[in-house]
């Protein structure tokens, strides 16, 4: 045994050599800026090519006070939380839905492969991409979206409909659906695969429906996984940048500006408040940390916790009897 644990701690330091270039990439690359970022928020640091600032010794939350009350932050934050709530509830229900059909032991799809890879296929393209493609799509005067509905007579001459609000933020809402839903279903169907065939055969003996195969084993048993994707997914879409403003820029008339875009703008264009943008960064930081805690809370396990607080309770009233004991 002693032989054993020796060979153990001789083979361990290589996990500790491997793990080197992460850590290193990881404080550079990661911890720093991000230090270094929350650092700026609370200097009078601006202007492109500067590299001298001092802190706000009278209002150290000068720079945080002025995003908060910044209407353009206030539209961004609550365009940022409507375009992914908009798109965050059907992408996750079609997402089961398809996660569902392809690992139901009755339904037997054929062709799962193709159907994978034409449904993730979104998801590989770039953003960039896809972003030309939606304005060729929707181009003015000369587009496919103006030649179909003038062909079913909903609209008697070209209309420019990326100018249109509700259009634009329908567009960006529908893309990053259509491109995340495939990931998403991956990622579910991982969770469901690795949920015991064998309760699927006792369910399926006893006479249960799909439907309440999929909402007494399957969800239940996913519970993990959709934690992980509403995480993922809340932090992906609270930091949305690349569709709203390739798009359109953020436009028309704000519509599509989301938080990101609204850093950006701060950080790189106009002034160069990088005291305004990084302030904003880390506004976003606390409130997706605190957002994403939350959702931790409300998908816990009861059982679970209410399993380690009676544990709790048990190793206090050991002690509580042990110190008794020893009183006495």
């Amino acid at each position: 045994m002693k032989q054993r644990k020796l060979g153990y701690n001789r083979y361990a330091k290589y996990g500790y050599i491997f793990s080197i270039p992460f850590v290193v990439a990881f404080l550079i690359f990661s911890l720093y800026p991000t230090i270094y970022t929350a650092l700026i928020g609370f200097t009078d640091l601006k202007g492109i090519g500067t590299t001298s600032f001092h802190f706000l010794t009278d209002d150290p939350f000068k720079n945080f006070k002025a995003v908060l009350t910044n209407p353009s932050f206030l539209t961004a934050l609550r365009n940022t939380i409507v375009i992914w709530v908009c798109n965050f509830i059907p992408q996750i229900l079609l997402a089961l839905l398809l996660a569902a059909w392809f690992t139901d032991r009755r339904s037997k799809v054929r062709g799962q492969g193709l159907f994978k890879v034409l449904i993730y296929m979104p998801n590989v393209i770039t953003a960039a991409t896809i972003a030309i493609l939606f304005n060729a799509l929707f181009g003015y005067p000369l587009g496919p979206v103006n030649d179909i509905l003038m062909q079913l007579g909903i609209i008697d001459e070209p209309l420019n409909l990326l100018l249109n609000k509700s259009v634009t933020r329908g567009v960006v809402i529908f893309i990053q659906t259509w491109m995340w839903y495939g990931s998403t279903m991956i990622t579910l169907i991982s969770g469901i695969l690795g949920i015991s065939p064998d309760i699927y055969e006792a369910a399926e003996v006893d006479g249960a429906t799909r439907a309440q195969t999929f909402f007494r084993i399957t969800l239940p048993n996913i519970k993990t996984i959709l934690t992980f994707t509403l995480v993922t997914s809340l932090i992906g879409g609270l930091n949305m940048f690349d569709i709203p403003k390739l798009l359109q820029n953020g436009g028309p008339d704000n519509a599509t500006l989301t938080t990101s875009l609204f850093i950006y703008n701060q950080a790189f264009s106009g002034s160069y408040l990088y005291n305004r943008a990084a302030a904003a960064s880390m506004i976003m930081f606390v409130l997706i940390a605190i957002l994403s805690a939350f959702t931790f809370f409300l998908m816990r396990d009861k059982d679970e916790a209410e399993a380690r607080k009676a544990a709790r309770r048990q190793r206090r009233s050991e002690k509580r009897a042990e110190h008794a004991v020893g009183g006495v």
